[in-house]
């Protein structure tokens, strides 16, 4: 058994930028290997959850498998941690919460300039959206926030090293700050 923290990693509702920008962190991905084992994560592959120590979950919350995924992570990771603007507060993915679904799905697939075959999806492979888009914390217990759209490499590196170590998180202003 390894003694290395199990880090699980997860994009639901987003860009995949948070997911970038820990790739980011480039050489020190090495460092960050010794310290930790990969459990679900693009960095592997793996699509499976198994238990986590930390889960890194990025996107807002806009379908039933994203709800799905999330109560998973928060069931199977120790931490969760909701990273960047889209987790923490939906983001653009959230810029559709002022309109109904129907307006939304109609504008989209029914009235968009240059739509050809007229109709909304409805297959059984398609998650089902749920009515608005939610930050994570609305639906699970969230314990830390890693802000930015997306977060710095930096700022991921350094928020991954303090609480591996156990150590409280301070992030420097200049790896937060968006002036």
């Amino acid at each position: 058994m390894s003694d290395k923290v199990r880090i699980a990693t997860t994009s639901l509702a987003g860009c995949f930028g948070c997911h970038m920008s820990l790739l980011d962190i480039d050489e020190r991905l090495l460092e960050l290997v010794q310290l930790v084992e990969f459990d679900r994560s693009p960095i592997n592959d793996i699509k499976q959850l198994k238990a986590a120590d930390i889960g890194l979950v990025e996107g807002g919350v806009a379908n039933a498998d994203n709800l799905e995924v999330l109560k998973q992570f928060r069931s199977r990771c120790r931490i969760l941690v909701a990273v960047g603007a889209c987790a923490s507060n939906g983001g653009v993915p959230a810029m559709r919460n002022p309109f109904s679904l129907k307006a939304c799905l109609q504008e989209s697939y029914l009235d968009a300039q240059g739509v050809v075959n007229p109709q909304i999806p409805n297959d059984p492979e398609l998650p089902l959206l749920l009515n608005q888009v939610y930050p994570v914390h609305e639906l699970v217990k969230v314990d830390y926030f890693l802000p930015g759209c997306p977060p710095s490499a930096d700022a991921i590196w350094t928020f991954l090293n303090e609480l591996i170590e156990g150590k409280p998180i301070s992030l420097p202003y200049t790896q937060i700050h968006y002036d």
